[in-house]
């Protein structure tokens, strides 16, 4: 029998218009759309980049809160930046939420949809057993 699809949608006018979902699970995996630090409900844009990530995370975060998980249980993080000179403040606001969890990272800089945004995350998660720590190796490469 095939799984339930769940999609969930964030109240982006962009979903309805152009039709896709902020989060969709399927099969234990969870998968966003890429995700800019616009206040959906006041359509409200903060202009720091560090503003515009805790945003984002807001809204990532309370979509996965509605299929049963949180940002501990993100794989992979797509990260685009704007401006390189704003990506460590990026990186290091990401790492404030999710300490601990250390998922892999894909960063893009370059032009975003639109000319007030700085960043824009999107993110791979699957829910995990959380009593089962990870298993940390280490490697000389």
């Amino acid at each position: 029998m095939a799984a339930q699809r769940i999609r969930v949608k964030s109240g982006s006018k962009f979903e309805d218009l152009y039709k896709y979902s902020r989060i969709l699970k399927t099969d234990g995996w969870i998968y966003s759309s890429n995700t800019s630090g616009r206040n959906f409900a006041t359509r409200e844009m903060v202009e720091s980049a560090v503003g515009q990530t805790e945003q984002s995370l807001k809204t990532l975060r309370t979509a996965l809160a509605a299929v049963d998980a949180d940002l501990g249980d993100v794989v992979q993080f797509g990260i685009c930046v704007a401006e390189r000179d704003d990506l460590d403040d990026v990186m290091t606001t990401i790492a404030r939420h999710i300490d601990g969890n250390d998922p892999t990272h894909t960063i893009h800089i370059g032009p975003l949809p639109q000319p007030e945004m700085k960043v824009e995350l999107s993110i791979i998660a699957k829910v995990r057993d959380k009593s089962a720590a990870d298993k940390v190796l280490h490697v000389t490469v």
